[in-house]
């Protein structure tokens, strides 16, 4: 496991496992988030984005943590393991609404309300997004990729991490 990805619907908690699994493992942990919108709410252009985004994928060892399923095929290709946080939409929609007003290393700025179309975007997740993230995952075999269903099945595989660290992860 030196290339990572974790993705899933906003809300499900895949940045908070991946700052616990970077934690774990030593891996550099980058945000797509970061890298796409700046902290005046605007975004870099769609070319600035790929070339940050495959900068990074040219590097040894990372943990990318975000969907942006325009890129989805070109960080599979890159990786050698996914996290796929595949949870209920109440759970995701309630992990977003808990995380309002709450400064987060994943975001330029902290949210203040949880707009509409955002919303929206959690609530289609399970019709859209989910069935494409399952076809492109399907398309790379080879692959390691844990499916969480509860935020509990991401803490225990945290948790089974930390039975096997070594002297080496540790740092």
């Amino acid at each position: 496991m030196k290339r990572v990805l974790i993705i899933g619907c906003p809300g499900s908690g895949k940045s908070t496992f991946g700052r616990g699994l970077a934690a774990a493992s030593g891996l550099p942990l980058h945000y797509l988030d970061m890298i796409w919108h700046k902290p005046d709410r605007t975004t870099v252009s769609t070319d600035e984005f790929d070339r940050s985004l495959s900068a990074l994928l040219a590097t040894d060892r990372w943990i990318i943590d975000g969907n942006y399923m325009r890129t989805i095929g070109l960080r599979l290709g890159h990786c050698d393991t996914v996290f796929f946080f595949d949870l209920p939409t109440d759970v995701c929609l309630q992990g977003a609404t808990a995380r309002i007003g709450k400064p987060r290393p994943d975001m330029p700025w902290t949210e203040t309300e949880l707009d509409e179309e955002f919303r929206q975007w959690i609530l289609d997740f399970g019709i859209h997004t989910r069935p494409e993230i399952i076809k492109e995952l399907e398309a790379h075999p080879g692959l390691d990729i844990y499916t969480f269903r509860s935020r509990d099945e991401a803490d225990a595989f945290l948790r089974s991490l930390d039975t096997f660290r070594t002297p080496a992860t540790e740092q």
